[in-house]
């Protein structure tokens, strides 16, 4: 009998683990649910639905603390097909490794967490991608098929699983997210500025007419120029997860809701952003794509619509998002998913007016703010933490692990552990993951 009907119930005890995860367990969940299949030493998932934090990682911490954005990049590039893949490297439909749907696995030696290692790489229906490192699959070939159908199937609930929670995103994320991506763009804007000009210095030095050794000159400037057009797509590329085109971000609206129009007959007109206007930051478009596919739906459940007629514009501050119908009039502000919709505006410092004409229809006008809402003062004062401690406790905070801790303290990991302690006594907490709860409930980011 086949070993996968054998265990059939673990199998669906890890579907159920996957579809309920939240998003900061949803990477642990799947590698569990995985692991059966395909062996890993380390899971990481590279998503731009989530814009403040698109890796979700689990496994070998040596790996998952050391993975980059442009590691992850150039493993989406061979998924793809837009990278080169070299000679150890193979699409991994050649080892029986095929999948439906998604773009084509790929299985090689790639460089993950700073080493070259083996590494199997999936893209989903979302454009998300999967890495495993150290893949190990199934030895017997008679069960490799199923079990790579079952990995490629537990990977796309995990991306949708993700897609849904973001949508579905509580107010306390969304602020949480949004401050995050302005970190990061601070953060590579910064880098950014400072190798600039070293390899800007190098590069007038390495061309100065005193150095005769030219085979030798142009070797080096020909190396520090590549290292030079890397680091601006590096930068290009971070700004491209936290910023979208206000046009881009439209465009995808009008996909989401091309099923919608196809299927229900309602007429769906769209009015163009200017498209010259403000790039929108990510949380703000993905926020303001699922308001208006939700003020459509709500629309469409009150019957008798055939009209509704979509908006954005920028006013170079705000989002202006306008959304018309030509139903009866019926939309009210208080159902449940209107109130709901209304929670997420909120979430985002926005507003959300609703407009009701008895026999001619309902117009809805939100406007949301492009820049992220000002941080909140700490005050940790009754926790009498000492300055390590509270050191401590904001990296924590920002979302550093132990090793990332120690690095930029200068102290050692042990250190470290023994200041946690000290801090979960003094808080209050029995984890993590309730001591960042309640930094974060303080204003500490």
């Amino acid at each position: 009998m086949n070993t996968l009907v054998l265990h059939a119930q673990p199998l669906l005890q890890a579907i159920a683990a996957v579809s309920t995860a939240t998003l900061a367990t949803i990477a642990a969940q799947l590698r569990e649910a995985t692991l059966p299949y395909v062996g890993s030493s380390a899971l990481i998932i590279f998503t731009e639905d989530c814009t403040g934090r698109p890796q979700k990682k689990a496994g070998d911490e040596a790996i998952i603390s050391r993975v980059s954005v442009a590691e992850l990049d150039h493993l989406r590039s061979l998924v793809t097909g837009d990278g080169s893949a070299g000679d150890e490297a193979r699409f991994a439909g050649e080892a029986g490794l095929a999948g439906n749907g998604g773009g084509s696995p790929w299985l090689g030696e790639a460089v993950l967490g700073g080493e070259k290692r083996p590494v199997l790489a999936l893209s989903s229906p979302s454009n998300a991608l999967l890495v495993l490192a150290d893949p190990r699959p199934l030895p017997d070939p008679v069960d490799r098929g199923p079990a790579e159908r079952l990995l490629r199937y537990l990977w796309t609930l995990a991306a949708e699983r993700i897609r849904e929670k973001v949508a579905d995103a509580p107010p306390s994320y969304l602020i949480e997210s949004r401050a995050a991506s302005a970190e990061r763009v601070s953060v590579t804007a910064e880098l950014v500025d400072r190798h600039s000009t070293t390899l800007e210095t190098l590069l007038a030095a390495l061309r100065s007419p005193a150095l005769t050794d030219d085979a030798a000159r142009k070797a080096a400037t020909e190396t520090a120029a590549k290292a030079l057009v890397g680091l601006r797509t590096l930068n290009d590329r971070t700004t491209e997860l936290v910023e979208e085109p206000v046009s881009s971000a439209f465009q995808r609206l009008r996909d989401d809701l091309k099923p919608l129009m196809h299927f229900s007959g309602i007429d769906v007109q769209f009015i163009e952003p200017p498209v010259n206007g403000r790039a929108l930051p990510g949380e703000v478009a993905h926020a303001a794509r699922a308001i208006v596919r939700g003020l459509v739906l709500a629309m469409v459940d009150q019957g008798g619509v055939r009209r509704i007629r979509t908006q954005w514009d920028c006013d170079g501050e705000n989002l202006l998002v306008n959304v018309r119908d030509d139903g009866p009039g019926e939309l009210s502000e208080e159902a449940p998913n209107m109130a709901r919709l209304g929670s997420r505006v909120e979430a985002l410092n926005g507003r959300m007016s609703v407009d009701v004409m008895p026999g001619w229809g309902a117009d809805v006008a939100v406007a949301i703010p492009l820049d992220p809402p000002a941080r909140q003062m700490a005050d940790v004062s009754e926790w009498k933490l000492g300055d390590r401690e509270l050191e401590v406790l904001q990296l924590l905070a920002a979302g550093q692990r132990n090793r990332a801790i120690a690095a930029k303290l200068h102290i050692s990991e042990n250190t470290v552990k023994f200041h946690l302690r000290n801090i979960f006594r003094k808080v209050g907490a029995s984890s993590r993951t309730e001591a960042i709860a309640m930094a974060h409930s303080k204003g500490l980011r």
